[in-house]
């Protein structure tokens, strides 16, 4: 029994193991090609990874994040990429064009990972329902991670690792 909960646990405590070394994947774009993602190696890396059923989740941080511009550098370069596996009540492609809209407004670039490739790549453990803010480096290291609702101290530490890197 004791050696079924350290097995069940072992993937909950790699999850939290920072920082750790993360490799590019290959996910999806808006239109269904096959696309790495981008910068990865040349600039660190903001990631909103994000279930398409809890797009709202921390709405408010990251439109202050946007209104604030407190992640613009040349030294990072932000990014969202849509959770599909674990969003079955969205259609794909009500998701894609939703994020199509959203892009044409701000720019932003959003990639779409129908198969939890990033998730499973990257180790993070359970994604559904949770919008995941992730901070890598240029040198491939996953530095900080959240998922969930974000507490003010997990916003304060998010914005200690963008001054670090800035």
């Amino acid at each position: 029994m004791m050696l079924a909960a350290v097995a069940l646990a072992a993937p909950t405590v790699r999850a939290q193991e920072l920082p750790r070394k993360v490799e590019n994947v290959e996910v999806l774009d808006l239109d269904g090609e096959p696309a790495r993602l981008p910068h990865f190696g040349e600039k660190h890396l903001m990631i909103f990874y994000v279930d398409p059923d809890r797009h709202k989740q921390n709405e408010d941080f990251t439109v202050e994040l946007e209104q604030n511009h407190r992640a613009e550098s040349d030294n990072i370069y932000g990014f969202g990429v849509m959770n599909l596996k674990d969003a079955p009540m969205v259609p794909n492609g009500m998701a894609r064009n939703m994020a199509r809209k959203r892009t044409a407004k701000n720019g932003a670039t959003v990639l779409a990972d129908q198969d939890r490739i990033l998730s499973t790549a990257w180790g993070l453990g359970d994604c559904n329902n949770k919008f995941v803010l992730m901070f890598v480096t240029k040198e491939g290291e996953l530095v900080f991670l959240r998922k969930g609702e974000l507490t003010e101290a997990d916003k304060e530490a998010f914005y200690e690792v963008l001054d670090q890197y800035r």
